[in-house]
């Protein structure tokens, strides 16, 4: 699968075939993808916590405050994406630039996620619906948690029609 044809198919998974386990090389995979990803000066302020098992139900229902994201209790995997330090160099950056570069470096590190899950026939949904606090307790985390994605298998990998502006409104050349 070439990028677009990854992209073509990346979709948020909510329906995931509880029966089906990630294979532990598919996992590997994902998580080497993730640390091939860039960030500022080569930082990479984020931590990923897999969670499985009892870690991934307790993390799920973690991500279902008010009703939401109840699909979360069927994926095996759910990969929690908190903070971590700086580096200086971009600690420098940031403040002198105003810029939250460990936002950028984790939104990066999520997109290389689930663009792996995808080439690899999993099914994967970025969640920032998230109790910070109970899932750092879970996971014994200090950093602030930004995301949890879940990954598993679709229980009907169907895909959607995707609803996207038009490239005219998000593209502007200037030559």
């Amino acid at each position: 699968m070439n990028f677009t044809e990854i992209a073509e198919s990346r979709q948020s998974c909510r329906s995931y075939d509880p029966s089906r386990e990630v294979e532990q090389e598919k996992l590997d995979r994902i998580l080497e993808s993730a640390r091939l990803s860039p960030s500022a000066c080569n930082g990479q302020p984020y931590h990923i916590t897999v969670c499985k098992g009892e870690y991934a139900g307790r993390v799920a229902k973690a991500v279902q405050g008010m009703g939401m994201n109840k699909f979360a209790s069927d994926a095996p995997v759910l990969l929690v994406l908190s903070e971590k330090p700086y580096v200086p160099s971009a600690a420098l950056g940031a403040k002198v630039k105003g810029n939250d570069y460990r936002s950028i470096d984790i939104g990066i590190l999520a997109a290389y996620i689930t663009a792996e899950a995808t080439a690899l026939g999993l099914g994967s949904c970025i969640l920032g619906w998230l109790d910070d606090a109970e899932i750092r307790e879970i996971c014994g985390l200090d950093g602030a948690v930004r995301l949890v994605i879940t990954v598993g298998y679709a229980k009907d990998d169907k895909l959607r029609s995707k609803k996207r502006k038009d490239t005219d409104e998000l593209v502007k050349v200037l030559e």
